[in-house]
This record gives C-alpha cells, sequence and structure tokens, in this order.
C-alpha cells in the first residue's frame, strides 16, 4: 500500500507556494517530471484532485486548500523537530541553502562559499541567484545575503564588509566621442545602457550629492536584464553604463572603461548575511554563520 513520504508532502506545499510546478520543482531541486509524478500519486491515493492544472496556471482545489491548511502545520513541526535533531549534531553536514542576488555572491565565493566547503566536506551548498527579494522562510532558505538596507527588521543580520556602491562608466572611445557627463543631467545628451529588474520595471539610475538627490529614467538604444550583457555593451562603446562597483572594479584598473560622476554615487549598505532567529539552527548553519562573521570582522579590519 502506497504511503506518502515527507518529500511527497513538501511537493504540495512547494507547488501552492510558488504557483507552479517548474517553480516548486526548481525550489525543491528535483525534476518537473518527477514531481508531477508524486503529486498525481498522492491525488490518486487519496482519490481526490489536489490541483486545478491548466496550461497556464496551477491553483488548490477546495480538498487541496483543506489538506493543505491541515498538512502544513504538521509539516513545519516535523521539520522543526529534525533541525533540532540536527542542532546538536558535532559536524557539520547536510544541505544549505543561501539566496542572494548576482554580485553579491560573486563577492562570497570564492572567500567564504568555497572556503566553508573545503573545511566542511560533508556539507552540501545550495546557493540559488536571483534578483527579487524573497521570503527564505516562505522559501525554504537558511540564509540570505543582500544589502543592509534590504534585510528584514525581523531576520539576524552578520555584516560582512564589502561597501556596496554603485559605478558609472563608459568606455575610453566612447567618452572620446561623446564627452563625460559633469552631473546627472547631462546623461539626457548620452547614450545610456537600461536595465529591467526582475519584476519588469527598468531600474532608475539614483544620484545623490550634498543632499542633492536625482532620480532619473535614463534613455538608450538597448534594454538588458543580466548585468554581464550590460557590461559587454558598454566595453564595446554602446553607451555609459551604472554597475554595481565590483563589477566592474577590474575593467576601471585596467582602463578598459572609465569612470564618471563618482561623487554622485555614495556608499550603500554594507553586504549581509541574514537568517530567521531560530533556536534550533542546524550545525552547518552555525558554522557557516561563523565563518560568515569572522569574514565580516577581517574585511572591516
Amino acid at each position: 500500500m502506497y504511503r506518502p513520504g515527507l518529500s511527497d508532502l513538501d511537493a504540495v506545499v512547494a507547488i501552492s507556494r510558488e504557483g507552479s510546478f517548474r517553480g516548486a520543482a526548481l525550489a525543491l531541486g528535483m525534476s518537473t517530471t518527477a514531481l508531477s509524478n508524486a503529486v498525481a500519486k498522492l491525488e490518486a491515493a487519496l482519490g481526490v484532485r489536489l490541483f486545478n492544472r491548466t496550461t497556464r496556471s496551477v491553483s488548490l482545489t477546495d480538498a487541496g486548500r483543506t489538506f493543505l491548511d491541515r498538512v502544513a502545520p504538521a509539516l513545519q513541526d516535523i521539520h522543526g523537530a529534525m533541525d533540532g535533531v540536527r542542532s546538536q549534531q558535532a559536524t557539520p553536514s547536510g544541505v544549505l541553502r543561501i539566496n542572494a542576488f548576482a554580485a553579491g555572491a560573486r563577492e562570497i565565493i570564492s572567500p567564504l562559499v568555497l572556503e566553508f566547503l573545503r573545511r566542511h566536506p560533508g556539507v552540501h551548498v545550495d546557493l540559488v541567484v536571483e534578483g527579487r527579494l524573497v521570503d527564505i522562510v516562505a522559501d525554504g532558505f537558511d540564509l540570505g545575503l543582500r544589502r543592509s538596507d534590504l534585510v528584514p527588521a525581523d531576520m539576524i543580520a552578520v555584516p560582512l564588509g564589502r561597501r556596496q556602491r554603485y559605478a558609472v562608466v563608459a568606455s575610453p572611445s566612447y567618452f572620446k566621442q561623446h564627452g563625460k557627463p559633469g552631473t546627472p543631467a547631462d546623461l539626457a545628451g548620452h547614450q545610456c545602457i537600461r536595465t529591467r529588474l526582475s519584476n519588469g520595471a527598468v531600474f532608475r539610475w539614483y544620484f545623490e550629492k550634498r543632499g542633492e538627490t536625482a532620480l532619473i529614467d535614463v534613455a538608450g538604444p538597448i534594454t538588458l536584464d543580466e548585468a554581464s550583457l550590460a557590461r559587454a555593451a558598454v566595453l564595446e562603446g554602446v553607451g555609459v553604463g551604472l554597475f554595481l562597483e565590483q563589477d566592474v572594479r577590474d575593467d576601471i584598473s585596467a582602463s578598459r572603461l572609465v569612470r564618471v560622476l563618482e561623487d554622485w554615487t555614495p556608499p550603500l549598505g554594507d553586504l549581509c548575511l541574514y537568517y530567521p532567529s531560530r533556536r534550533n539552527s542546524s550545525a552547518a548553519l552555525k558554522a557557516f554563520v561563523a565563518m560568515g562573521r569572522k569574514f565580516g570582522r577581517q574585511s572591516n579590519a
């Protein structure tokens, strides 16, 4: 007789949370086919459909909603109990899920994440990079990585240093042909690389100097949604770009790109790891947080 396991029940919760089988499969680290089969098997055992499926959307049926209302709290208790046992482990092991934005992930991947794996080979790190801010608890992450000013107030923050700052840059050939902007307002006469945020909105460039601020919806020949593509366009002399400083630091040092308006781009918040205040943190989470704190002290030294 078929008896559903925790993974089958977790699948129902994930599909409801993500609103799609594909999103749930990504969150759970399994294939969409395997996830679909698990749900179909569970529905067959229960004798009811848990989800209404169309080509465009997935939603809970009335039976599915009733089932989820009963199962979700119980699953939370079960996972809490398992976390409590894991917290007593002396040796870090298991999976550590981290949600980060791309530029921040690049800053910590070598000195923190890979060094952690070398020290703790029993741990598997699942690092998910995305631009949107997520609820790390609801989405099943152990840790988040964002600028300090974006860390939710109810989270425990671990400052990592690495002050974030924007840089306005273009190629030497572009500035030779078009001249350099002296103020943010001068960007109106330049070709700029526009970037699209994960929510679909076009990113507006923010500037600040001695209490004066400017928020500019720049114009240009191309709109992109990935920093590496925007960097490639700027290196080719297509126009002026706005990047997090660490993404173009080496290009500026090598004179492949020229920085302007530096006095209009003040420092932003430091990088921060953050996590929920749980009593029963796993040994892996405790070890990673401890390394993060040490990393932060060294960065600020």
